[in-house]
This record gives C-alpha cells, sequence and structure tokens, in this order.
C-alpha cells in the first residue's frame, strides 16, 4: 500500500470513530492540498483535525492555519498521529506541537468511545501528569502537613510542591509517591474539548494547555502568539482579488485562507445576526470539484457556502452550493441583500 493510501485508511479510521462516538462528521475529501482532513460536530463542540503518521510533518506554518481556522470556526484543533520519526507515540499520552494537541487513535478512542480522558501529557524532560493543585492543598491542610514533610515524601523541592499546589505538571513517579502517602487521587485528567464554549464560530477562544507548565515552570512549545487571520491578502489572482474586494464592500470582514477547500472564511452580521460562508472562487470546473467538500463543511460548521465563478453560467447552485458570478455580485451593495440571495438559492 503506497504511503498515501495507508494514510487515507487513517483519516477513514478516525471517522468512523468520530461517527461512533455521536459527532456528525464531514466525508473525507480528495481536495488537496489541505490544512485539515476532517471537521466534526457533537452538540456544541467542533473539531478540527489532521491525520498524520508521522508528527514531524506538523511544522510551524501548518500549526499556524490550524490555530487560525480553530479560531474563525470557534473549534478545536487536534491531530491524530502515529508516530514521532521512528518512535511510537504512546497510548494515554497528549503530546504538543505548536501548541496543538496530539494524540494516538487509541487515546481518542478511549476518550470519547469508553471515557477514559488521557493524564499523561508529553514535555521537555519526559512525561508529566497535571497535578489538582486545590486537591492537594486541601489534602495537605486537613492532614496539618507542612510544605517540607510533602517535599520529603516527594523527592522534591518545597518550592516544587508550591508549583504543584497552583496546578504544575508533576513526573508520573512523583505524583505516585504523593497518592500512596496521601491515599488519595491528585491527578487531574486532561479535557482535551474544555475550550469549546458554544457552537457560535469565531467566539469560542484557544485551548487551555495542560502541558504549558512543567515541574519547573517552562512552556512546553515555544510562546510563539497566534499570528492574526489574513484579512484581505492579496493573492495576486485577479478574480480572487476582485470577488474579496467586492465582499469587503459590502461589508462583509474576508480571512482568505491557504490549503483549504474554500478560498475565504466570510463573516458578518446580516439582519443583524452573525453569519459565515466558505467562499470559494473559480471556474464552473473547479465549482464542481469543490461544491461538495464546501456543502459537507459548511453543513457540520453550521454555516453557509457560497463559490463564485467569472464565466455566466444557466444554473443557480452546483451540489447544493449556490453559485453567484461576478456579474450578480457586483448587483449587490449591501451584506443583507446578498445573503438573501444566497439563503435562496441553498437547497439543503
Amino acid at each position: 500500500m503506497t504511503p498515501e493510501g495507508a494514510r487515507d485508511r487513517s483519516v477513514q479510521a478516525v471517522q468512523s470513530l468520530l461517527q461512533k462516538a455521536g459527532f456528525f462528521v464531514t466525508d473525507t475529501h480528495s481536495v488537496r492540498p489541505t490544512s485539515f482532513d476532517l471537521m466534526a460536530r457533537r452538540d456544541s463542540t467542533l473539531l478540527i483535525l489532521k491525520v498524520l503518521k508521522n508528527i514531524d510533518a506538523l511544522d510551524a506554518p501548518e500549526a499556524d492555519r490550524l490555530r487560525e481556522l480553530s479560531k474563525l470556526f470557534g473549534a478545536e484543533a487536534l491531530v491524530v498521529g502515529q508516530s514521532s520519526g521512528a518512535t511510537e507515540l504512546a497510548p494515554g499520552v497528549v503530546y504538543y506541537r505548536y501548541r496543538i494537541p496530539i494524540l494516538t487513535e487509541e487515546s481518542l478512542t478511549e476518550f470519547l468511545l469508553e471515557g477514559v480522558p488521557p493524564f499523561l501529557f508529553s514535555s521537555p524532560g519526559g512525561i508529566f501528569v497535571r497535578v489538582d493543585g486545590g486537591r492537594l492543598r486541601e489534602l495537605r491542610e486537613a492532614h496539618n502537613l507542612s510544605l517540607g514533610t510533602l517535599a520529603s515524601v516527594a523527592g522534591v523541592s518545597r518550592r516544587t510542591i508550591q508549583l504543584y499546589e497552583g496546578g504544575g505538571g508533576a513526573e508520573v513517579d512523583v505524583v505516585e509517591r504523593l497518592e500512596r502517602f496521601l491515599q488519595e487521587p491528585i491527578a487531574q485528567a486532561i479535557h482535551l474539548f474544555s475550550a469549546i464554549t458554544g457552537p457560535t464560530p469565531g467566539k469560542a477562544g484557544p485551548a487551555a494547555d495542560p502541558g504549558a507548565r512543567a515541574a519547573g515552570g517552562s512552556p512546553t512549545e515555544e510562546a510563539t502568539p497566534t499570528k492574526s487571520p489574513r484579512r484581505l491578502a492579496w493573492t495576486g489572482d485577479a478574480l480572487r482579488d476582485g470577488v474579496f474586494r467586492q465582499l469587503d464592500g459590502m461589508g462583509w470582514e474576508v480571512v482568505v485562507t491557504v490549503r483549504c477547500p474554500f478560498d475565504a472564511f466570510t463573516r458578518g452580521s446580516p439582519g443583524g445576526e452573525q453569519e459565515f460562508l466558505l467562499t470559494g472562487v473559480g471556474t464552473l470546473r473547479s465549482a464542481q470539484h469543490r461544491a461538495e467538500v464546501l456543502l459537507g463543511l459548511a453543513r457540520v460548521a453550521e454555516g453557509h457556502a457560497v463559490f463564485v465563478v467569472g464565466e455566466s453560467a444557466n444554473r443557480t447552485t452546483i451540489e447544493g452550493v449556490p453559485l453567484v458570478t461576478t456579474k450578480e455580485l457586483s448587483r449587490h451593495r449591501g451584506s443583507e441583500e446578498f445573503f438573501e440571495l444566497i439563503e435562496e438559492r441553498e437547497s439543503w
């Protein structure tokens, strides 16, 4: 089997897993290249997933794109991987690259189907556990124990115990010693999707990184700030740039995307309510190729899709996606009027 064939099988396996867990999932698509492989929703939780055999393929630009998309959609970015170089990823451990959580298919299965969350995260220096700092402090005070006593039991400094009580990460054997001594659990599960607050795109903040501080307080990833989305960044393509300029003139916020099935994430408040359009731009032939993908993404993300073409067309939809010519686009001056056209042509 070719590497691409093996990867497609992995994507399909993750898709099947999400469906079993009650998620509404996009179909695997053949539009390449792409920054993500699947989008899935369950209630207010929206996921954007990338499936990789070797997680070393996730570089900084790719991670930036995943984070940007997760912010735009109000989603959680997640990578499902198998190895780092020649080393297999361990089950039950959350890895982080550029502040994006990574876990194995086995770990995701345990979390989604068996209700067993991961407790371990990888950080420079080893595998760590997030300590429930409030619980540790309560137990110490309830047993009238000093910081020094717990430090002696754990084999660490008093300052490190204070870091644990602040919610820092600890080495697995240290947590085990403390739990045996206190006869109470103090390990805290990693809630992968806890940052999702609602279905409104652009409203959810970035996920809290359980590995953000290890025992010594050092970040597990470089503190690179997330770049602002590209708004009206010219692509050099006259058709695309013209369409984006017209949408911007109507009052839409246009965020140009890279390596996506859609060319721009377009959002605004026509009629007073926030809406977004997954906007494709190109020829009728490219619309035919990408329309099904756009429709699936719009359905899962609970938004809208539209494809704008430069040539004349004798149809108003393609695979259920509203089709608009540049001539029609130029007739609309406001976002509300244009959005009404989109809703009229939607057939799903």
